[in-house]
């Protein structure tokens, strides 16, 4: 007869694994299957374009999860970081042609570099005054890309031709066994292989024992500086961490979309993500990804099917009651509010729940 704290060590060991159950195995080979066939599937440019940029935010909302859920530091200047990487990237991988690998960790290093120098202000703030300083990251940030002419073009932006290769492989012409594939669908393997990169590197970090140390310091910072938790530290590595993430997302986005300017990198990006991590989940990597999926298409949709929508101008002066802007705005700030007061936990929160109902099936209530 085993022991009984054999039996725990055994159960704590399986909650450990990251695919433990047959359930999980299976959804992750359907997810394989998904990522491997859906380009080959759907070859309409409009919903590949708009799965590419989902992948996209996906990686940026996965780093700001990582700062806002699971270390409880809220940041609104997030937008910054994503368009300091792609400007590192329209430089380094346009001007000096660097490959892929090269560029990417570029941005990435830039981002980890801003975080740190941002990241001190989390010592002496906290909630809504930590809020407002980095709010003021985007007026900071917009002054800069407006006027750093040499490195973001101005006002007129810059084109950003960083190259999609790996070693021999370029994703924005990829041929495989004489097969030739769209520009759309080699950048939807490249931007979802490595959405699974950095939820793979998230959700082994949060495991680990800096991610319990950063859940305590969100839970109570000064309870765990008395257990011996370095709050200090690890409140700068999670906007070290999660600016070089950001930063990474910017350089996907520069190099996909070719061309960046300063007006996207406003507060309506940061309230994206921001309605991104609530309406996904706070605290779960996967629910980052969740909403990216849900809050992330809508202003691609709202754009496309603008005209069918009553109400909404198209073009200025046109008739209509709501800006196509100003729509999106009021749809990110409704998103928020609902999933506060209703859903705290997002959609990651009702996925736990009917996977828990149908676990303790036929005894669920």
């Amino acid at each position: 007869m085993a022991r009984p704290h054999r039996n725990l060590v055994r159960s704590y060991a399986t909650e450990l694994r990251l695919f433990g159950g047959p359930w999980a195995r299976a959804g992750l080979v359907a997810m394989v299957a998904g990522f491997l066939v859906l380009p080959a599937v759907v070859r309409d440019d409009f919903w590949l374009s708009v799965l590419v940029y989902v992948g996209i935010t996906a990686v940026g909302a996965i780093g700001l999860n990582l700062l806002t859920g699971y270390c409880g530091q809220i940041s609104l200047g997030h937008a910054f970081f994503i368009g300091a990487g792609a400007y590192v990237t329209a430089r380094v991988g346009g001007d000096l042609d660097l490959p892929l690998p090269l560029w990417l960790l570029a941005a990435a290093l830039t981002g980890a570099v801003l975080g740190g120098l941002i990241g001190p202000f989390a010592l002496r703030l906290r909630g809504h005054y930590l809020a407002i300083v980095t709010l003021g990251l985007i007026f900071v940030g917009e002054h800069l890309w407006r006027n750093l002419t040499g490195l973001t073009g101005g006002n007129s932006g810059t084109s950003v031709t960083a190259p999609a290769t790996l070693g021999p492989v370029d994703f924005s012409a990829l041929t495989i066994a004489g097969e030739s594939y769209s520009r759309n669908q080699g950048w939807f393997w490249l931007v979802w292989g490595l959405v699974g990169l950095v939820a793979l590197l998230a959700k082994n970090l949060v495991r680990t024992r800096p991610g319990r140390a950063l859940q305590a310091v969100r839970d109570r910072d000064q309870a765990a500086e008395v257990i011996g938790v370095r709050a200090g530290r690890y409140k700068i590595g999670a906007f070290v961490l999660s600016s070089a993430i950001a930063s990474t997302a910017g350089a996907l986005f520069g190099a996909y979309q070719q061309f960046v300017s300063p007006d996207e990198w406003n507060l309506l990006l940061s309230i994206q993500y921001i309605a991104i991590v609530i309406v996904g989940g706070l605290g779960t990597v996967f629910g980052s990804v969740l909403g990216a999926i849900f809050v992330g298409a809508l202003p691609a949709l709202i754009d496309r099917y603008s005209a069918a929508i009553p109400g909404v101008r198209t073009s200025v002066g046109g008739d209509g009651l709501i800006s196509v802007f100003a729509l999106n705005q009021a749809i990110f700030g409704l998103l928020i509010v609902l999933f506060l007061v209703l859903e705290p936990r997002g959609l990651a929160g009702i996925w736990l729940r009917v996977k828990n109902y149908f676990k303790a099936w036929p005894f669920s209530y």
